[in-house]
């Protein structure tokens, strides 16, 4: 038995941030996304100069986080 009262509210307890299916990108959503064709995504992959990407299976996929920290990063190192 506890002692707390029945009207006491609960504990805050977060859960861990897990990604959605939406956060997940695909090559051809994420090149959209940037505005860039497939060919390039890729390149910039073999590069590895691009966005952060990862394989699930045989998929290449970009968390959206990722890729909008790449743009970001790229804003500010330009000499504007």
């Amino acid at each position: 038995m506890t002692n707390r009262s029945p009207h006491a509210p609960e504990p805050a307890v977060s859960a861990p941030p897990t990604s959605t299916p939406s956060d997940l990108l695909t090559l051809p959503e994420a090149a959209e996304l940037l505005r860039a064709p497939v060919a390039t995504l890729r390149y910039w992959r073999h590069l590895g100069s691009g966005p952060r990407s990862f394989r699930l299976g045989r998929r290449v996929l970009y968390r959206r986080d990722d890729v909008q920290a790449w743009v970001d990063a790229q804003r500010s190192s330009g000499s504007r």
